[in-house]
């Protein structure tokens, strides 16, 4: 059985009485342990899907499961870390980091251990008292990875989540982030808009249309980490989803184009 099972999804939106059809008919297995990244131009209804999976944004058609229950809203089964961080300005990095434990009403004792364990795993025990404002952005984002998984979710949602980060700050984030899914045996979906993103990090790389989204190419990425983004293998890989995303691209600016030319 797949560990997250998305059949037939679509997604409508009602605005200023007109619909718009965000996902069409898509259909994905994950499995337990799977790296998939979802790539696309913007527009292409990524993040769309990842709130659906995450139980945000319900869809309008179709399942989604997770272990064979249907997905309704948001559980602890499934952590999210988005872009912005989203972390409480008013509290230190290690109360951040407790504050989901602290609802779950575990005790003291095991949420310090807890904490403590996932501020030595992230490298962070230094900045235990320090708060978000202090922090520059790859160690709020630290942070922010910190506190999902100290809820220990099988499954990680991930939208987009080092997209305002600097280029070194990024690769060593991402480096961070295979390390700790090596260890911690996590299934993660992974939103970005880069392709050089998505063949470092994942097993498969989803490429979805401009909208309404749907499934282009579910690519399988054989190539063994850690992995060389100069390689010639990378670089063909590199070479065949450039095109694909170009297709839609171009989609998007002639959809674009036709808008402007009613306006």
């Amino acid at each position: 059985m797949s560990h997250i099972s998305i059949h037939d999804v679509g997604k409508v939106f009602h605005s200023g009485g007109q619909e718009v059809c965000a996902l069409e008919a898509i259909d994905l297995e994950i499995r337990q342990g799977e790296f998939v990244c979802l790539l696309g131009p913007s527009g292409c209804g990524k993040s769309t899907l990842l709130n659906a999976v995450a139980g945000f944004s319900p869809p309008t058609t179709g399942t989604i499961t997770v272990d064979g229950s249907i997905i309704t809203d948001p559980g602890p089964d499934r952590g999210m870390v988005f872009q912005e961080y989203a972390l409480f300005p008013w509290m230190t990095v290690e109360q951040n980091i407790a504050f989901g434990l602290q609802i779950k009403k575990e005790p003291k004792l095991t949420i310090q251990e807890k904490v403590n364990g996932l501020l030595a795993m992230l490298h962070l025990e230094e900045f235990r008292k320090r708060y978000p404002k202090d922090l520059s952005g790859g160690m709020r984002q630290r942070v922010a990875i910190a506190r999902v998984l100290a809820i220990d979710s099988p499954i990680l949602l991930m939208d987009e989540p080092f997209g305002a980060l600097d280029a070194l700050t990024r690769r060593n984030l991402q480096d961070e982030l295979l390390r700790l899914w090596t260890e911690l045996e996590k299934t993660i979906l992974f939103v970005t808009h880069s392709i050089e993103e998505a063949l470092y990090l994942a097993d498969r790389t989803v490429v979805m249309t401009y909208r309404p989204g749907t499934l282009k190419r579910d690519l399988a990425i054989d190539l063994p980490r850690p992995r060389d983004v100069a390689s010639p293998a990378f670089n063909a890989l590199k070479k065949e989803l450039s095109a694909l995303l170009m297709e839609e691209q171009s989609r998007h600016n002639q959809d674009e184009f036709r808008g402007a030319a009613v306006d």
